[in-house]
């Protein structure tokens, strides 16, 4: 579900709702064992690992059963294979558990992916254990830079998307959802923008853009079908979404004009 409390502060700065107390007592046993898992995995280590939680668990807007526990971890071992096991053992509570992994480096330099990443820390995650990098950091503006971190990445996500298609070792269904959840996000940053807002509400962002850009409403509306798990694509389907005359090259061509793709994007070069 949306944040409510999402949006920018009077002092221009990113707002979001996400706060250690809004986590839905439901999901606590998940947040103690997650801790209690990622302290073993790093025993033995000269630093600690640090672990975050963000999304609709973070801000309270979770739905016990249906919402899944999306877990951040900082310098983590097996950060995968925690999620895997986190999600068989709590299959009542949520959909399911994804721990996503970064290090430490990842938030250094002056690159928009440790902008971005930074941002995200700030903003969007929720510390329960270890070193916590985001004490140190102050809000950030809700700008054009903190959308190219984001999103900026868009273009290199096109062609990966497109190298693992045409390997014909993924399945259409989940490589679709994946291109629709990423690309949405990418409209909120230019509905961002554009509105002089901040938002990664992908719904809020479907009916905005579509208003700007009407050319593109109904393949917007048919991406946020594949989000809300009302359509699943065929594979020629996927084909044509990732075609250069698809929509997802067309929000590729308008993020870089109106925010900029990432200068640091090695596939670029």
């Amino acid at each position: 579900m949306a944040d409510p409390d999402e949006g920018v502060a009077a002092d221009g700065t990113i707002r979001t709702g996400a706060r250690r107390d809004r986590v839905p007592a439901i999901f606590e046993p998940v947040m103690t064992d997650a801790v209690a898992s990622a302290g073993k995995s790093a025993a033995g280590k000269s630093a600690p690992a640090s672990l975050y939680v963000y999304g609709s668990v973070a801000n309270g807007t979770a739905r016990p059963g249906s919402s899944d526990v999306d877990l951040l971890s900082i310098d983590l071992p097996d950060a995968s294979i925690l999620g895997q096991r986190l999600s068989a053992r709590y299959v009542g509570i949520c959909r399911g558990v994804e721990v996503a992994a970064a290090t430490v480096a990842d938030l250094s330099g002056d690159t928009d992916a440790a902008y971005g990443y930074r941002v995200f820390l700030r903003h969007y995650c929720v510390h329960l254990a270890g070193p916590d990098p985001a004490s140190a950091l102050s809000a950030f503006p809700a700008d054009t830079r903190a959308a190219r971190g984001f999103n900026g990445d868009l273009g290199q996500f096109l062609r990966r998307w497109r190298r693992e298609l045409e390997s014909g070792t993924v399945a259409a269904g989940p490589l679709g959802v994946r291109v629709a959840r990423k690309t949405l996000l990418a409209v909120a940053g230019l509905v961002s923008v554009h509105d002089r807002t901040w938002t990664t509400d992908r719904s809020r962002a479907v009916r905005r853009w579509s208003e700007l850009d009407p050319a593109l409403a109904a393949e917007l509306s048919w991406l946020y079908s594949l989000v809300s798990g009302e359509r699943h694509p065929s594979r020629e389907e996927a084909r044509r979404t990732l075609a250069d005359d698809g929509i997802i090259v067309a929000i590729v061509e308008r993020f870089d004009s109106l925010i900029g793709l990432w200068t640091d994007d090695p596939e670029a070069q």
